[in-house]
């Protein structure tokens, strides 16, 4: 029998101030968000033999920043365990029959920890010992899927894609708000799919054996029928993603998730250059310390962005029909 929510969540109470992590998926965007001094990284590259790299930077990062403080106040650096940007791997959104190898990969990249994407990893890492963040590709949209996945060791969980504004806040009500963490910035995955694009368009092949890999050169953007060109990503099992070219942002909704008790939050990006991510990152960690309100937000990141942006899931047209999404 599940365990009373309505009571787990009297003992939340949270008084830690709001933590900004941060999805990269390329160096530059990691150096960028390093520069920034994120509490956590995660890193989401479409190869994973690349993720011991991406550690090690990270690692080395934090060993020169340990060393420079030390130097600086004339005592002893710190252990890594104890300071500097925390780093965990992204799973693939499915596993398969016999991808197994794709889990050993991540963990013999010693990360802090594993964002996990399917139900298949929960179980192998949980023998590992590494941390574990739950992703939303799990869906936790209520609290009794949220109270199960808890009971699986995940650290915390991402709230689902698929909730408005007032599901979410429904959700932080109905268990520990302690329990979530929330993607308030983001190109929204609009479907995952299992045909890759890049082989059957810019290749003769139709496996990874045989395609030549066309996704690890080119880039490629479908155009929908206003002129939209959404980025398409491959995965290490060779299915596609398909992004929003837009991205979406639940800045004006802050105050109102914080007010509710949710205290971690998330920024993805995706294509940005490193530039551009420092920007965005500057941006939002003015929100979160109070320098800076949700709707300035909204406004900057409109004029920061050719595309603009857009609350997407988050919104709730029917009990706020006065805001111009």
């Amino acid at each position: 029998m599940l365990a009373p929510l309505e009571e787990a969540r009297l003992d939340l109470a949270p008084t830690v101030e709001a933590r900004l992590y941060v999805l990269c998926r390329s160096m530059e965007q990691i150096d960028a968000a390093l520069a920034a001094g994120v509490a956590r990284l995660y890193v989401d590259f479409e190869d994973v033999r690349l993720y011991p790299e991406a550690v090690q930077h990270v690692r080395a990062h934090n060993s020169a920043r340990a060393a420079a403080a030390a130097s600086a106040s004339g005592t002893e650096a710190k252990p890594q365990t104890e300071t500097g940007t925390e780093i965990f791997l992204a799973t693939p959104r499915i596993q398969k029959p016999r991808e197994e190898g794709f889990f050993k990969l991540i963990a013999r990249a010693h990360p802090d920890g594993v964002l996990i994407r399917n139900l298949g990893a929960i179980g192998f890492f949980a023998g590992t010992g590494l941390r574990t963040t739950g992703d939303f590709s799990l869906n936790v949209a209520n609290p009794l899927t949220a109270e199960f996945l808890k009971t699986t060791g995940l650290e915390q969980l991402t709230v689902s894609y698929d909730l408005n504004i007032e599901q979410v806040l429904d959700l932080l009500y109905g268990c520990p708000p302690t329990w979530f963490e929330l993607t308030l910035h983001q190109h929204m995955p609009m479907f995952h799919m299992e045909h890759c694009v890049f082989a059957s368009f810019m290749s003769t092949g139709s496996t990874f054996l045989d395609c030549g890999r066309p996704c690890e050169r080119h880039k490629v953007k479908l155009r929908d029928r206003t002129g939209m060109e959404h980025p398409l990503k491959a995965d290490v099992g060779c299915r596609n993603t398909l992004f929003n070219a837009v991205p979406q942002t639940g800045a004006r909704f802050y105050e109102m998730l914080y007010g509710a008790g949710l205290r971690t939050f998330r920024v993805e990006f995706l294509e940005e250059s490193g530039p551009e991510a420092s920007q965005t990152l500057a941006l939002y960690q003015d929100l979160m310390s109070h320098r800076r309100d949700g709707e300035t937000l909204w406004r900057d990141l409109k004029a920061q962005s050719q595309l603009g942006v857009t609350s997407g899931t988050l919104r709730d047209r029917e009990r706020d029909p006065l805001i111009a999404y």
